[in-house]
């Protein structure tokens, strides 16, 4: 299946600046509103919020119209405290789906305390592609279903850069039906957690975090070691564990660039639902794949970036640019990993400084894959 997904598409944003160039627009609240982002006027150590409307198309959900917003600031506005942030997305779909999303990367005084979490509540199709690293590129069957994801980590500074807490995760997926895409007869076989199921993860998670700035680290090392169970004593729908891998190292290069590199794995055992399976693809690793477009009980994922930011043009400081490339692979346990089927993308992006007294870029990407092109506009760094 090609990756028809279009960007979110901040015509808010882009309109506005355009009319800020020319000086056109009259000097009214919101003008006033956009000319403090456009031109950073905050006290760098004041909270910035931004909102912004988005738009999309995608043929399984129409137009989709929605809500971004974000919030950065500084725990007791001090600059010497690391950068926390908090994201929001809120959407419908002319196909009567809808969204609530927020993420948030958050930091107490002195890091004492390190919040790590996101939410996702949303009636919207998924596409399965069946199991494993042969699957088939056409997906053979839309899932529409609700879902809640709520996953958080409340994470305390045992030593410098070092954090340790405990983490949970609560993953629903209810109203369930799969439709066979069109010209498939159906599927001979429903994966496990196909009329659907309530999962609720404990466990514990170390990290090692010394970025100072989540959206655009310039400098910096994190690396997350996460166990998860899920047991059906405190209610979940099936037993099984999860292991998590996530280590990232961004390396300064002269005075602007920064090399940047992450590797993921993620390995399961016991009963896993195929919602919660090693999922592929995605806006931040493998790029230009749809995510879950692979998916089995095991994955390990890499990418490399090289970003430039910015870009020394004589008329501004404020556009950058990135190039990209991914390498990974979906398997069902480690007696069965090789180098075969392993899936590859790449690309490129441009960037721009949103909020320069914070060093806060929002992304386009293009990424390439074997299956076609994927779009991609965020507020921040993949990773």
């Amino acid at each position: 299946m090609k990756q028809t997904k279009s960007i979110f598409l901040s015509l808010a944003i882009i309109v506005l600046i355009l009319l800020n160039d020319h000086k056109i627009y009259s000097q009214n609240f919101v003008s006033k509103y956009i000319n403090s982002i456009i031109n950073d006027t905050s006290d760098i150590s004041k909270p910035q919020f931004l909102i912004y409307p988005t738009l999309a198309y995608a043929p399984e959900t129409s137009w989709e119209i929605g809500l971004s917003s974000l919030l950065v600031f500084y725990a007791k506005q001090d600059t010497a405290n690391r950068l926390s942030e908090i994201n929001g997305f809120t959407f419908f779909t002319l196909e009567n789906q809808y969204g609530l999303w927020f993420d948030h990367a958050i930091y107490s005084d002195a890091d004492k305390w390190f919040f790590l979490g996101r939410l996702r509540f949303q009636s919207f199709p998924l596409f399965y592609h069946g199991i494993g690293s042969n699957s088939p590129e056409d997906y053979i069957a839309r899932v529409d279903a609700n879902q809640i994801f709520i996953k958080e980590r409340v994470l305390r500074k045992v030593k410098k850069n070092l954090f340790i807490g405990l983490e949970m995760d609560l993953q629903r997926l209810s109203a369930v039906e799969f439709i066979p895409a069109e010209g498939n007869n159906g599927i001979q076989e429903l994966p496990l957690g196909s009329e659907g199921s309530t999962n609720l993860g404990f466990g514990i998670g170390l990290v090692h975090d010394n970025r100072h700035n989540v959206l655009n680290v310039r400098k910096g090392f994190f690396s997350e070691l996460a166990l998860l169970h899920y047991n059906e004593v405190w209610g979940s729908s099936y037993d099984f564990t999860s292991i998590i891998s996530d280590t990232r190292i961004y390396r300064p290069i002269g005075n602007n660039n920064v090399l940047a590199t992450q590797i993921l794995g993620q390995f399961n055992s016991g009963n896993v639902p195929f919602n919660q399976l090693a999922l592929m693809g995605g806006e931040s690793i493998m790029r230009g794949y749809y995510y879950g477009r692979y998916r089995d009980r095991n994955q390990i994922a890499a990418q490399m970036e090289y970003r430039f930011l910015p870009i020394p043009f004589g008329f501004t400081d404020r556009i950058g640019a990135a190039v990209f490339a991914g390498a990974g692979k979906v398997f069902p346990d480690l007696n069965n990993f090789d180098l075969n089927n392993i899936v590859v993308s790449g690309g490129a992006g441009v960037r721009f400084l949103l909020f320069p007294k914070k060093d806060i870029y929002t992304r386009f990407d293009v990424a390439f894959t074997q299956e076609g092109p994927g779009f991609y506009l965020f507020i921040g760094e993949a990773f």
